[in-house]
């Protein structure tokens, strides 16, 4: 059980598994220095997530990741789920944030924009694509998420 002081630096975030057809977006981000370089060429490949401002929808949230991930607002909602996934930060990390854990909020979200027209306002995504149920699994980074994927798409 949370103590009291770890159940209030809880970050709140979303994200979206987001479908086109038979196929999942995933993007690729990389971290930036402070000199605007991008520090950590490997990055990761993850599904468009952001955080939650204080007191903001869920869905506003979500849609302004996308926006801001995917330069697009061609987006439809299908379902929010219930589940969240959930991590502790490591201590090192906690301290520098001031969060003890994450919470997502995740989405299913269609995209009926042109894809050709995707280009990420946030200068931490690198790439967009969109691969198969099986190739979202090689890829994310993430074992969490990958759990969280495989349990929902793979029924």
């Amino acid at each position: 059980m949370l103590t009291f002081w770890e159940n209030t630096l809880i970050r709140k975030a979303v994200g979206a598994i987001v479908s086109y057809g038979l196929r999942f977006m995933i993007v690729h981000k990389v971290k930036i220095n402070a000199e605007g370089g991008k520090k950590n060429i490997q990055g990761e490949w993850d599904f468009v997530k952001g955080g939650v401002e204080d007191n903001e929808d869920l869905k506003r949230a979500m849609s302004r990741g996308l926006a801001e991930e995917t330069g697009s607002s061609s987006y439809e909602f299908i379902k929010q789920f219930d589940e969240k996934i959930r991590f502790d930060f490591p201590p090192v990390l906690r301290e520098k944030i001031g969060y003890a854990r994450q919470e997502t909020v995740m989405f299913h979200v269609e995209f009926v924009g042109d894809p050709s027209c995707l280009m990420p306002l946030d200068n931490e995504i690198e790439q967009i694509i969109f691969v198969g149920k099986k190739d979202v699994l090689k890829k994310l980074t993430h074992s969490d998420t990958k759990e969280f994927f495989k349990k929902y798409f793979f029924s």
